[in-house]
C-alpha cells in the first residue's frame, strides 16, 4: 500500500541549534495520527515543515508519492492539497459563518457549489442553519467547529490541526476531540493533530508520534504508548505511574516494596539483576479484605473515582484508582491488591556516588 505522506530523515535546524532530528513516518490515507510531547520538543516546527511553511535542513517529504520538501527544493503551501486548523481558530471576525467556510473556494467551483459544499460541512459539523451568525455569536467549541468545516472545505488530501483545542476548557477538549475524529473518519480525512495532551490525543488519534529533545522516540498505537513504553522517557510521560526498585530472585520473579511481582524479565537480566518497575494508578486495586494494608497520604476526588496516593513501608509512594463510593479519609491505612498484567521495567538507574565523584575530584 502507497503511503499518503511520507517523511524521510526529516531534521530541521535554526543555525546551531537543531528543532527537529532525523524523523521517519508513514501515513495512510484516512489515518489519523498525532504529535504529541512536552512544550519545546519540536512538533509544532515538524508540522509546520509538513505544511512549507519551514524549510527541512536535510531529508524528504512525499505527498502521493510527490516529493514536495527537501533541502535543495520546498513546494508552495498552497500547492499541496493541505488543510490547517489553527490553535487560535482564525476565523475572520468581519465575515460571517457562510462568508469564512467559503473563503478557500472562490476560484475553485460555482457560486452554487460553493453554498452547496458549505451547507454540507455545516450539517457534517452540527451546525446548520448557522450560515450568517457571525464568529463572537458562537462559542468556542462551535467557533473550532466553524474552522474545521473550513479547512475541510476545498477537500484537502491533508488536514493538520496545531493545538486546536488548547484554548477550550479540558472537558470540551477531549470530548470536542472524539466530535472531530468521527468526522474526520466519516470523510475518510487524513489527519495529523500536534498536541501535548495525551488525553486528546488519545481521544483522537489512530497511532502517535510521542518527540522528546527534538527526536521521535516512539511511533504507535495509544495502547502500546501506555502499555508498552519503548523508553524510560515515554514510560514517564504516558499515563500517571512511579517506579519502584525490585530484584530480580529467579523464575521471572522479581522482589519489590509490593512482594513479589511475576512479570518477564529482559533476557540479559540474572539473578540479583535491578529494576525498576512501572507500577501504574491501575495496577493497584483497592481491596477491603487485602492484609496488605497502605496509608492514604493524598487524595483527588475525580468524580467516578478518587486517586488515592498510597505509602510503601519504604517511604516511596504509589497510586490508586478506587471507587468514589470508596471516600477513606487521610492517613487512613486501605486494603490494596496487584492487578498487574502488563508489567513494565527497566534497568535500575545507577546514580552515582557523591562522596566517590568527590574523592576522585580531589585525587
Amino acid at each position: 500500500m502507497n503511503s499518503l505522506l511520507t517523511l524521510k530523515n526529516i531534521s530541521v535546524a535554526y543555525g546551531d541549534q537543531t528543532i527537529v532530528q532525523n524523523i521517519d513516518f508513514d501515513l495512510q490515507e484516512g489515518q489519523i495520527s498525532c504529535l504529541l510531547g512536552p512544550s519545546g520538543c519540536g512538533k509544532t516546527t515538524l508540522l509546520r515543515t509538513i505544511a512549507g511553511f519551514e524549510n527541512p535542513t536535510q531529508g524528504e517529504i512525499a505527498i502521493r508519492s510527490k516529493v514536495v520538501s527537501t533541502a535543495e527544493q520546498v513546494l508552495a503551501p498552497e500547492e499541496r492539497q493541505i488543510g490547517m486548523v489553527f490553535q487560535d481558530f482564525a476565523l475572520f471576525p468581519h465575515l460571517d459563518i457562510e462568508a469564512n467556510i467559503r473563503f478557500g473556494l472562490t476560484n475553485k467551483m460555482s457560486e452554487n457549489m460553493q453554498l452547496q459544499r458549505c451547507n454540507e460541512l455545516l450539517e457534517l459539523v452540527g451546525l446548520s442553519g448557522s450560515n450568517h451568525k457571525y464568529p463572537h455569536q458562537l462559542s468556542g467549541g462551535q467557533q473550532q467547529r466553524i474552522a474545521l468545516a473550513r479547512a475541510l472545505a476545498p477537500k484537502p488530501d491533508i488536514l493538520l490541526l496545531d493545538e486546536p483545542f488548547s484554548s477550550l476548557d479540558i472537558e470540551l477538549r477531549q470530548q470536542l476531540a472524539r466530535e472531530v475524529r468521527v468526522i474526520l473518519k466519516q470523510q475518510n480525512i487524513t489527519a495529523i493533530l500536534v498536541t501535548h495532551d495525551q488525553n486528546e490525543a488519545f481521544a483522537m488519534a489512530d497511532t502517535v508520534g510521542l518527540i522528546h529533545k527534538a527526536e521521535l522516540v516512539q511511533w504507535d498505537t495509544p495502547y502500546n504508548l501506555y502499555h508498552k513504553p519503548a523508553t524510560r522517557f515515554v514510560a514517564n510521560f504516558i499515563g500517571q505511574g512511579v517506579f519502584i526498585p525490585g530484584e530480580y530472585i529467579g523464575e521471572q520473579k522479581i522482589n519489590t516494596d509490593l512482594g513479589i511481582i511475576r512479570g518477564n524479565v529482559p533476557e540479559q537480566c540474572e539473578t540479583g539483576c535491578r529494576l525498576d518497575l512501572l507500577i501504574r494508578p491501575d495496577d493497584i486495586i483497592h481491596d477491603d479484605d487485602s492484609p496488605i494494608k497502605l496509608e492514604i497520604t493524598e487524595k483527588l476526588f475525580r468524580g467516578s473515582d478518587f486517586l488515592y496516593t498510597l505509602k510503601l513501608q519504604s517511604g516511596r509512594h504509589v497510586l490508586c484508582i478506587a471507587s468514589s463510593h470508596h471516600n477513606h479519609a487521610l492517613h487512613e491505612k486501605i486494603g490494596i491488591r496487584l492487578d498487574v498484567d502488563h508489567l513494565v521495567m527497566f534497568p535500575q538507574l545507577q546514580i552515582p556516588n557523591i562522596a566517590d565523584n568527590i574523592a576522585a575530584i580531589i585525587v
